[in-house]
């Protein structure tokens, strides 16, 4: 198929799909919101968007989950039913849905997004009143902005908190694998992030790009062993 007809499809996919995002929150309510991203636009990916869930509008960037189906590219997969925080704290049930053409390629998604929270809140006091302890699970915590710079950010943050070092406490070792942690999150699929990282670390966009081309190389052996 030309590509021009590609596209024609695609805008045809993402239309059909808009007013489903409407139906979808007149029939959970409040609690739910559903968000139409086109991949093609990463910095502005929403297209469109109902509900409150997450504090997204129409031309707002794709959030870490995005980024991430975006760096896996027609290999992504339907992550359905999982579970999230946003940076308030509100605990978010969630299905990310892949937006495929007629070859196959991946080029946006359907999220749906449910608060959770006061569910969460009930079920506590109902075990502690039956005195079932409770398990409160290490739900990771998930930026949701219409900026795209401040979701990379969080990305950066998070990685850099979980090894409690600084760039210059890294050895290259750990420097090869912050790039290759970044990098498979989908953080260098947004343009412009090779000289954001830079910048947040304190190293010249050469240095950025050199660690990173290192990365690739030093990933590639096994991405083709036949993982999936």
């Amino acid at each position: 198929m030309a590509g021009q007809d590609l596209e024609a499809e695609r805008d045809a996919i993402i239309g059909a799909l808009t007013p489903v995002v409407d139906g979808l929150v007149a029939t959970f309510g409040p609690v739910c919101e559903v968000v139409l991203h086109d991949y093609r636009h990463p910095e502005k990916s929403v297209v469109a968007v109902a509900g409150s869930v997450t504090g997204r509008a129409v031309g707002g960037a794709m959030s870490e989950i995005g980024m991430r189906v975006l760096a896996r590219g027609d290999e992504a997969a339907d992550e359905l039913n999982y579970l999230t925080r946003t940076r308030s704290g509100d605990l978010v049930k969630s299905s990310t849905m892949v937006l495929r053409d007629s070859t196959g390629a991946v080029f946006g998604a359907l999220c749906v997004n449910l608060d959770v929270t006061a569910v969460h809140h009930a079920h506590t006091l109902l075990g502690g009143l039956a005195g079932l302890g409770t398990d409160p699970a290490r739900t990771p915590v998930t930026t949701f902005g219409n900026d795209i710079d401040s979701v990379v950010d969080a990305i950066l943050d998070t990685h850099r908190l979980h090894r409690h070092h600084n760039w210059a406490g890294l050895d290259r070792e750990d420097r090869l694998e912050l790039f290759r942690s970044l990098d498979e999150h989908g953080v260098f699929a947004v343009r412009r992030a090779v000289e954001q990282v830079a910048a947040r670390l304190g190293i010249s966009r050469a240095s950025a790009y050199s660690y990173l081309s290192q990365a690739r190389a030093k990933a590639a052996p096994t991405s083709q062993g036949g993982h999936p």
